[in-house]
């Protein structure tokens, strides 16, 4: 997605913006490490435990804040070059590719008796740092998380587009609404895991693959659009003015899965 494509009208960018944002929260790897800073914490530190969610999202957002008013600061300077999008595809696809393989892997490999747990790429080199329970920690966690190639380029991407509509003021106005959007479904998401590791009946069982499923099919659809998008001029062209259409269909799909495994473990029974 370009900076051409985003709408032009600040209060259309201002909802744009924070789909982005649910659909950042949605990451893997945040479900992943929020998947590890709940579990850790349930035991020990239970109100922590509820709050992980909330706690990573903040932090994260904090330091995209800080980004977006810096590039709207200095965007009347940036000049973009021509190959940062290619290779801003290309490692999309391989973390995409990575991220639903590892994910179909933990569904397949899970015992049935067992939640499946979210797999992250950079939870799995960070997996140490969701060991801890207190509050400021996870909230550093989350800002060390948004020091990423792929936040930091969404960031960018619409801290740009706000220079263009209102100027850098405007751009920190939306890293708030895009942290907004991000806290809604990672608190969410912290909320969901606690549920879950309480509950031991079957449907907990099936929502946590069926959430595991969505997550690795996704993945994997998405990488190979953009591998269309890159090598086949028709697919490509296709896909010019329809990418936000896509997005927009991601974000449902995860948002529906999600609600669907929140709500389906609302009447299971308790671990005793």
């Amino acid at each position: 997605m370009a900076v051409e494509q985003l709408p032009a009208s600040a209060t259309a960018l201002l909802g744009v913006v924070f789909l982005l944002g649910l659909r950042h929260g949605l990451d893997a790897d945040h479900l992943a490490t929020i998947d590890g800073l709940t579990r850790y914490n349930l035991t020990e530190h239970p109100r922590v435990a509820r709050w992980a969610g909330f706690l990573f999202s903040l932090g994260h957002g904090t330091v995209v804040m800080l980004v977006a008013l810096v590039i709207g600061l200095w965007a009347h300077r940036w000049d973009t070059p021509i190959w940062l999008d290619t290779l801003g595809a290309l490692t999309s696809i391989l973390f995409l590719a990575a991220l639903g393989i590892l994910n179909l892997h933990a569904v397949l490999r899970s015992p049935r008796n067992q939640v499946v747990r979210t797999m992250g790429l950079r939870s799995r080199l960070f997996g140490r740092f969701s060991h801890n329970g207190r509050p400021l920690t996870i909230l550093l966690v989350g800002a060390l998380f948004a020091l990423s190639f792929d936040t930091i380029s969404q960031t960018s991407l619409f801290a740009l587009a706000a220079q263009q509509v209102a100027g850098p003021g405007f751009a920190l106005l939306l890293g708030l609404v895009f942290m907004a959007g991000m806290m809604v479904t990672d608190s969410a998401n912290g909320l969901w895991v606690a549920r879950l590791l309480h509950h031991s009946d079957r449907r907990a069982l099936v929502a946590s693959r069926m959430l595991g499923l969505t997550i690795a099919g996704l993945s994997l659809l998405v990488a190979l659009f953009g591998v269309l998008r890159l090598y086949s001029p028709e697919i490509s062209l296709w896909s010019e003015g329809r990418k936000l259409l896509v997005a927009t269909i991601v974000v449902a799909t995860l948002l529906l899965s999600f609600a669907w495994s929140f709500w389906i473990t609302r009447g299971s029974s308790r671990i005793p």
